[in-house]
């Protein structure tokens, strides 16, 4: 099975995606834990272009086809051979973060992303998770984090705002795959939704 977690910058989904991983572990399942951008040794270096820097570092268009080119890496390296030999994969990020942070809230480029995800990627989880997080708690979450990887937190609240209502309305367009999981209160009392949602 192939299971994503999506949500806005601080959101908490990195958090889930791990216990969740170690959950499924205890119960005796192979599980792969990985994330986007990132997740395969070519992903990770596309990784540091896209997450450091400052905000406008890169266009939206730019933006597109550097993500694309991570997630085929990740698919090619780590994604694909892991389910081909049985395991479970839980990624934190997949396609559905470009179809929002490029496709609606960076740029109106959801054709483009749509487009690049049909030509070079084609795959779709089984199952989403968006941890859904009141946008000014959630920046507050990412100053007190710190660290280099804050490129999308310095685009400010309005961002992260316009970020989490295009999650809900993902969670709209896919019903079938996309589950909106009230990501307040306590790590464990989180992920107890997400196993009751899974």
């Amino acid at each position: 099975m192939f299971i994503s977690f999506e949500g806005i910058d601080g959101c908490g989904k990195s958090t889930q995606a791990r216990l969740l991983a170690d959950a499924l572990r205890a119960e005796g399942r192979h599980v792969v834990l990985t994330r986007e951008p990132g997740g395969s040794p070519g992903a990770e270096e596309i990784r540091r272009l896209l997450v450091e820097g400052t905000g406008e570092r890169w266009s939206p268009e730019t933006e597109c086809l550097l993500f694309t080119a991570a997630r085929r890496d990740h698919l090619e390296r780590t994604i694909r051979p892991a389910l081909a030999a049985g395991r479970t994969v839980v990624s934190d990020r997949f396609a559905d973060s470009t179809r929002v942070y490029q496709g609606a809230a960076r740029g109106d480029l959801r054709g483009i992303v749509d487009r690049l995800h049909a030509l070079m990627i084609g795959t779709e989880p089984d199952r989403t998770f968006v941890i859904d997080i009141d946008p000014p708690t959630a920046v507050a979450r990412g100053h007190a984090r710190g660290g280099i990887e804050n490129r999308y937190e310095s685009l400010g609240l309005g961002f992260q705002q316009a970020l989490a209502g295009g999650f809900r309305a993902l969670a709209r367009e896919y019903p079938a795959r996309v589950r909106m999981i009230d990501g307040s209160g306590a790590p464990e009392d989180v992920a107890a939704r997400v196993r009751a949602a899974l």
